[in-house]
């Protein structure tokens, strides 16, 4: 079941186009359960629902884009060829027990600064990830949205311009509020969540 927190986004910064729109996908604790620093392909359990709600919104036109932050790299506790390992493995699982094709993947390897915020573009909070995949790939901004288990994710996709969906799968601890941090709808499972999607893109498809 979804709740909705409030009417709309604030946009501060976005990339206006008449492409595809997107569902971008936070991985770890999202799509995949959260298994800190995780780079074993033998430990990678899809979160439930989320391989066969991926492939409606497929089916329903989305792109589909995974941007995670990878801390561990700039912590020396896996190296970016192990990360590829991990990342080659899931988007083989994806295609072969759902017929699930990823468009890209956008992976920060930075760490933050001393209180946890962003050092670079890319990190999330940062839109970096996401600008630069709607660049590469011609995605509408405007009509897509970002989902993750943190507010952090939610962030992210604001400020790229996108809307902001929460995944409650206990990822966020913190909960630090905030204009761009607030939801546009927040769900207990990944059924309701494409269910939603769905509407949104049916809305989109019959506006004038």
């Amino acid at each position: 079941m979804a709740l909705t927190t409030r009417p709309g986004a604030r946009h501060v910064q976005a990339v206006h186009s008449e492409g595809r729109p997107c569902l971008f996908i936070d991985k770890d604790g999202t799509l995949i359960q959260d298994v800190p620093y995780n780079v074993d392909p033998a430990l990678l359990r899809f979160m439930p629902g989320a391989g066969a709600a991926l492939a409606r919104l497929q089916r329903a036109g989305l792109a589909l884009v995974i941007v995670t932050n990878q801390s561990g790299i700039a912590r020396g506790l896996f190296t970016r060829e192990q990360f590829d390992v991990l990342q080659r493995a899931l988007l083989q699982r994806l295609q072969q027990e759902f017929s699930v094709t990823i468009d890209a993947v956008e992976m920060c390897p930075h760490g933050p600064d001393a209180d946890g915020n962003p050092t670079c573009p890319c990190r999330k909070p940062a839109p970096g990830m996401l600008t630069r995949a709607a660049r590469a790939l011609g995605l509408d901004l405007s009509r897509s949205w970002m989902v993750g288990d943190t507010l952090d994710d939610v962030e992210a996709g604001h400020r790229a311009g996108a809307g902001g969906f929460l995944l409650r799968s206990g990822g966020e601890t913190v909960w630090r509020r905030g204009p761009l941090r607030e939801p546009d709808a927040a769900f207990d499972d990944w059924g309701a969540l494409a269910a939603h999607v769905e509407h949104l893109v049916a809305r989109q498809a019959a506006m004038p």
